[in-house]
């Protein structure tokens, strides 16, 4: 489903040059579940978000579904990611002033969907996420463990192949991590694909496989041993 060839992101100024990502090459198959884990600083969220379509890469080549969308445009990569790619933030990234439903609804709107079919399918989410009986509330009106359910379903109302998630339960204490990622774990065996960015361990623990970086480059793969 993705694979990356000598993937390389420099950011330049007048006076410095850092390379975020050099010749990073690995591929994520279909339906599988990665952690990419390392030290702050190393290009795990460089990565994603080049995995994401929200960056270009320096070099290199990227091909999401056999095509290389490396050189796409902002347009094209815009629908390329409406299409296909739900996304999951550590600070959850929801909008104050829309209620949990309307939150949750953004993505089916960018879509042009229907108001009727809107309704439906973010209905089906909120009982999927166990979130119902909060639809009408607002963000701040809700816990963390609250708000990361409701940026979940935001990122599935799509039904989108790839889920992104950057730090997933970084600003959750260790009873409504789990509950999250229980969730994106249950997403993953119903067959959509995840990669998640993690400093933790506990949560990688929940991936088949552990992508390790470290100065922008893989060190390490492993293959967690139920999975070989």
């Amino acid at each position: 489903m993705i694979k990356t060839v000598n993937l390389t992101k420099i950011f330049r100024t007048d006076e410095v040059e850092t390379t975020a990502l050099n010749k990073v090459t690995f591929e994520v198959k279909k339906g599988e579940f990665v952690a990419i884990m390392g030290p702050s600083g190393c290009g795990k969220s460089t990565l994603l978000n080049i995995l994401g379509l929200l960056d270009n890469p320096s070099n290199g080549d990227y091909y999401f579904s056999d095509h290389e969308v490396s050189k796409f445009n902002e347009r094209h990569r815009a629908k390329l990611r409406k299409e296909n790619i739900g996304f999951v933030f550590q600070n959850f990234n929801l909008i104050d002033e829309l209620t949990v439903f309307e939150n949750i609804e953004l993505p089916l709107i960018y879509l042009g969907m229907s108001s009727g079919k809107r309704k439906m399918r973010v209905g089906e989410v909120m009982d999927q996420m166990q979130i119902s009986h909060r639809k009408k509330h607002f963000p701040l009106q809700l816990s963390g463990g609250q708000q990361q359910r409701v940026a979940v379903a935001r990122a599935i109302v799509a039904e989108p192949r790839l889920i992104l998630a950057d730090e997933p339960t970084g600003n959750l204490d260790s009873t409504h991590g789990e509950e999250v990622m229980t969730l994106i774990e249950n997403l993953n065996q119903a067959g959509t694909t995840v990669i998640i960015v993690t400093h933790s361990q506990r949560d990688a623990e929940y991936a088949q496989r552990i992508v390790q970086l470290f100065d922008g480059q893989i060190i390490t793969e492993n293959i967690k041993k139920r999975f070989i």
